[in-house]
């Protein structure tokens, strides 16, 4: 048996690190879709969605994730906000906090910019703190439009990022978002519903994508959701997955990949709704049909992880 050090040596280290700030799909507007990413050792982080950004921060403080104060996690950590689509359960957080917040730069694609700009940066909903938009644009936040295909280095940060749009129930679009740091990457999927159900291909492609980083050791997780348990009729999903059509998807990848390339994945689950038992059945079933060997995560907010 080899020793205790000579097993750490062969263990990959980490190249990222996570503060989930909120990880509920919805009922608890403190703990909603918000995800802090940064590479190891770093204090640069950026925002994958932002349905809850204090009342998370301040979690990982009693936690002891962070150690200074919130408005110093809020003001200077933060470097740049990724939004996967305008709903307010991934939104809410930035809007709520922006007059306390410091210029930064919103990513999204282009119809998830023009509906912050025009139904909530608009003086009616809330002040305009946008660049663009109705008068007069405080310009705190700028605007930044991501295209498919083109990787976006991230202002502020020594990462870079590149968007797949995702079908989140018609006709809503969502988004993905592979970060790369130096030659390591992670997958964020913001709401998306399986290819079969939403009757498109774009999983299969995203799989395409990353796959041969996959294979190569270089993605070094997977956040993706799982909203219902298997019981929730498709009829009835919204654009979401269940444990059953994600544990199908990432299938599919490992077609693409080779299964082993699955073996001990982290695969972080994100966005179960909360209603009745729905979160331990939805552990329950993911962890019971796990076939593929994948590292599930259930995360905590407030409790950093390592990639």
């Amino acid at each position: 048996m080899l020793p205790l050090s000579a097993l750490a040596q062969r263990a990959p280290r980490p190249t990222f690190q996570v503060v989930p700030l909120g990880v509920n799909g919805g009922i608890t507007e403190d703990n909603l879709s918000a995800y802090l990413l940064a590479p190891v050792n770093s204090t640069s982080y950026i925002s994958l969605d932002a349905g809850t950004l204090r009342a998370g921060i301040e979690r990982a403080i009693v936690a002891k994730t962070f150690e200074v104060p919130a408005e110093v996690v809020q003001r200077r950590y933060i470097k740049a906000y990724f939004i996967s689509h305008p709903h307010l359960d991934h939104l809410a957080g930035l809007l709520l906090n922006a007059p306390d917040d410091t210029a930064k730069t919103i990513y999204a694609q282009p119809s998830c910019l023009e509906t912050i700009q025009t139904h909530y940066f608009n003086w009616a909903s809330w002040p305009n703190f946008g660049d663009v938009g109705a008068a007069p644009a405080l310009k705190k936040y700028h605007y930044q439009r991501l295209t498919p295909s083109t990787e976006t280095p991230v202002t502020g940060t020594n990462m870079s990022v590149r968007v797949f749009p995702l079908s989140h129930g018609k006709p809503y679009e969502s988004a993905a978002f592979l970060v790369r740091s130096q030659e390591a990457y992670v997958l964020y999927l913001g709401d998306t519903g399986a290819d079969a159900v939403e009757r498109t291909d774009k999983l299969h492609y995203l799989w395409q994508e990353v796959a041969p980083l996959l294979k190569a050791h270089k993605l070094k997780g997977i956040f993706i959701e799982a909203s219902y348990p298997n019981e929730q009729p498709e009829s009835q999903l919204f654009g979401h997955l269940t444990p059953r059509l994600l544990l199908q998807e990432l299938t599919n990848l490992g077609q693409l990949s080779g299964a082993e390339a699955l073996r001990n994945l982290p695969v972080i689950i994100t966005h179960l709704k909360l209603t009745g038992d729905n979160k331990a059945r939805i552990q329950q079933q993911l962890q019971q049909a796990n076939t593929l060997g994948l590292k599930l995560i259930f995360p905590e907010q407030g409790q950093r992880l390592l990639l």
